[in-house]
């Protein structure tokens, strides 16, 4: 087992009084030393090495306290993962606690490519692990002195845990600390001075290092469907790498901005606000995307209660929106999926254009729409495709709001629902009636089942099966319904419910709720609009 170290710099890495970092050089010399004999006892088969030619240019010792790491080193770090990619079974990131949960999303999506449905062209096929400390690893009494393990730290374990999170085989970027493996896009810093300095509040550990290691395989990404959309394909390697490449010349074109709700000045004649001069001003420096971290389910102050469309803050968004700036409405509540429809104070916030983003945070939010943005020359994507994908589940960055997967969230239990994107339609199991898709404004289904089922086989489960069939089941597990679209020899599949419904002109609809075998990229069956 080969397991790759990249050393980007943070209080790991740090030694002296007061702390400054090491060279990446100057660390792989200690860990050589001090910490590989330690964990040759664990892993007799593990070899481990430092990569020390990744560096950072913009410090003299090229390893970079996370506080100034900018997202063209989110680049790097991919860079130095994918041209060894080949070499080794699985990669850490030693990195600064400030950032990490940026940097948690941004390799997620530097590491994996998708196309405008969000199919997956090039999927990471082994462990990224990104950890770092508290504590300095190593004690140094002074320039001359001899480097030591230091006492009492979170440091010793977090790289213990991580080099053996990077055995695993867990196909994607996760964030290791305190005995706990987070999903990297999910993680949040929650603590600055304990040693459980991050959690995951709206997903579970993807696995836990106890006094044994235990896998929550079920919580994982699946990977990629097959061979020829994994990293470990050369031709699929070498697109990624290209696609990198596009996305570092460019990303600094895409600089993103967050601006959280807080108590501020505004008045309603004149329109006029503080926070609509902030917003202004990130426009007028460059932004392209802006991040709101909004009170609870997502509510923004508009500038006018009773009329938001004549508020200030209304019209400075909506202006940005009409300039080619996206905006996001998450929520600044650590653990929360955002419903804006919930309060008329957030309400308004889909008329200026703001996209959903479910549950995600904030951090990964900026990262995702920054990625998004930089790659979509190179992937050939038009912003409303960029609109699309930012509110999909790419990468298990967010809750699916308007899919099911075959290999991940399969089932709709009697009363959940998936929508479109923009709220116009819903397919809700509903437990007296099964499956039903529903327009916003209409009173008549738009789809069901072609067969009412009887009341005693209700409620159901709509299962979208690995084999590419969509079946649903009754309350005795008997098959009622499928698309009879299955395939023995597996078809790993979508049911996606995409485009928008317009009541007022159905004609203008681009609705359609259809199977998708991803494995074949084919759709396999469309239930809406009947053909």
């Amino acid at each position: 087992m080969k397991i790759a170290v990249i050393n980007t710099g943070g209080t790991i890495s740090c030694v002296g009084n007061p702390l400054a970092p090491m060279s990446a050089q100057q660390f792989a010399t200690a860990s050589q030393q001090l910490i590989d004999p330690i964990l040759q006892q664990q892993f007799s088969d593990l070899q481990v090495d430092y990569l020390t030619s990744v560096t950072f240019p913009e410090s003299s010792t090229k390893t970079l306290d996370s506080t100034n790491l900018q997202p063209t080193d989110w680049c790097i770090m991919a860079q130095g993962i994918l041209d060894n990619y080949a070499a080794y079974d699985g990669f850490v990131v030693l990195h600064g606690t400030d950032s990490m949960d940026f940097s948690g999303t941004a390799l997620s999506f530097l590491l994996n490519n998708f196309d405008s449905r969000g199919v997956g062209t090039a999927l990471l096929s082994k462990p990224v692990i990104i950890t770092g400390s508290q504590v300095p690893l190593y004690y140094q009494a002074n320039s001359s002195a001899p480097l030591s393990l230091n006492f009492n730290t979170d440091a010793f374990q977090n790289v213990c845990g991580a080099v053996a999170m990077a055995q695993s085989g867990i196909p994607e970027v996760g964030v290791y600390f305190q005995n706990n493996l987070y999903r990297g896009n999910r993680a949040v810093k929650t603590n600055a001075s304990e040693f459980n300095a991050f959690s995951s509040p709206n997903y579970p550990a993807l696995a836990e290092y106890g006094v044994a290691l235990t896998l929550n395989n079920a919580n994982w990404l699946p990977g990629p469907v097959h061979s020829s959309v994994s990293l470990d394909d050369p031709s699929v390697l070498a697109a990624q790498q290209a696609t990198l490449a596009a996305i570092t010349a460019s990303i600094n074109n895409f600089p993103v901005m967050q601006l959280n709700a807080f108590p501020a000045y505004y008045s309603q004649s004149p329109a006029k606000s503080f926070m609509a001069g902030l917003i202004d001003a990130m426009v007028a420096a460059g932004a392209t995307g802006i991040i709101l971290e909004s009170y609870g389910e997502g509510n923004f102050p508009s500038g006018n209660p009773d009329n938001p469309n004549q508020g200030a803050i209304y019209q400075a968004l909506d202006l940005a929106n009409e300039q080619g700036v996206n905006i996001v409405n998450c929520t600044q509540v650590l653990s929360a999926t955002v419903n804006s429809s919930a309060y008329a104070a957030g309400a308004w916030l889909p008329q200026v254009g703001a996209l959903a983003p479910a549950d995600m945070t904030p951090m990964a939010a900026l990262a995702k729409l920054m990625i998004l943005m930089a790659s979509a020359s190179h992937n050939g994507w038009t912003r409303s495709q960029v609109q699309e994908l930012f509110q999909t589940d790419l990468a298990g960055e967010m809750l699916s709001v308007n899919q099911l997967d075959s290999r991940r969230n399969t089932t709709l239990l009697p009363g959940q629902s998936i929508s479109a994107l923009d709220g116009s339609a819903q397919l809700l199991n509903d437990p007296e009636l099964g499956p039903v898709l529903t327009g916003a404004g209409t009173t008549s289904p738009l789809w069901q089942l072609p067969s009412a089922p009887s009341a005693s086989a209700l409620p159901g489960r709509l299962v979208m099966q690995d084999d590419g069939n969509l079946v649903f089941y009754g309350r005795d597990n008997q098959a009622l319904w499928a698309t009879n679209t299955g395939n023995p020899a597996g078809a790993s599949s979508r049911l996606v419910l995409t485009g928008r419904y317009v009541a007022a002109t159905p004609a203008a609809s681009t609705l359609k709720l259809q199977v998708l075998n991803y494995s074949a990229n084919t759709i396999a069956a469309t239930l809406y609009p009947a053909v």
